[in-house]
């Protein structure tokens, strides 16, 4: 692995889902992700924090939320959003619970991502203040504003269908 790729800043946070009973015939619970615990507490994952009515919240489990110098553009275009996210993901799990914390991220395009296994959880909840103003110190110490780049095309030539050589060696 290069050293672009390793994470300069590594949050501990801890993720809470919340389980609510399901309106359905064909399931019995409805699972999401809720919110984001700033640092990570010293509480065993799967621990109920709350029931009432059908719905339990529970604490999951933890997960970092690495940044990396590369992607301080979009780590302020989510600040800048106007209501700054933090991208959990369940994936699917064997055993006593149907989810596992898979991870947690800032980047929205990182979020975005992991929808595409159909099977995993995604959800953008509330990024909670102290996590935002870490965000804010790493992106005023790492951000490098890029100059956009536009290629350019070739053109396009009129004849290079007319010069083409035709099936059968006949033009």
């Amino acid at each position: 692995m290069s050293a672009a790729a390793l994470p300069l800043v590594r949050i501990p946070v801890g993720i809470v889902v919340e389980r609510r009973k399901a309106d359905s015939p064909w399931v019995d619970f409805v699972w999401r992700g809720v919110a984001v615990l700033p640092d990570e507490p010293e509480t065993r994952p799967w621990t109920v924090l709350r029931e009432e009515e059908g719905t339990t919240l529970f604490y999951a489990g933890s997960a970092t939320v690495d940044l990396y110098p590369s992607e301080t553009a979009r780590y302020h275009d989510n600040l800048a959003s106007g209501s700054p996210s933090i991208w959990i993901v369940l994936a699917p799990a064997e055993g006593a619970w149907p989810y596992t914390v898979a991870t947690a991220t800032a980047d929205p395009a990182e979020g975005e991502g992991f929808t595409e296994a159909g099977a995993n959880l995604v959800e953008a909840v509330p990024m909670p203040e102290m996590l935002r103003e870490a965000i804010e110190s790493f992106i005023a110490e790492h951000h490098v504003e890029r100059e956009f780049f536009k290629r350019k095309r070739r053109q396009a030539d009129p004849e290079a269908l007319a010069r083409r050589q035709h099936e059968g060696g006949h033009e």
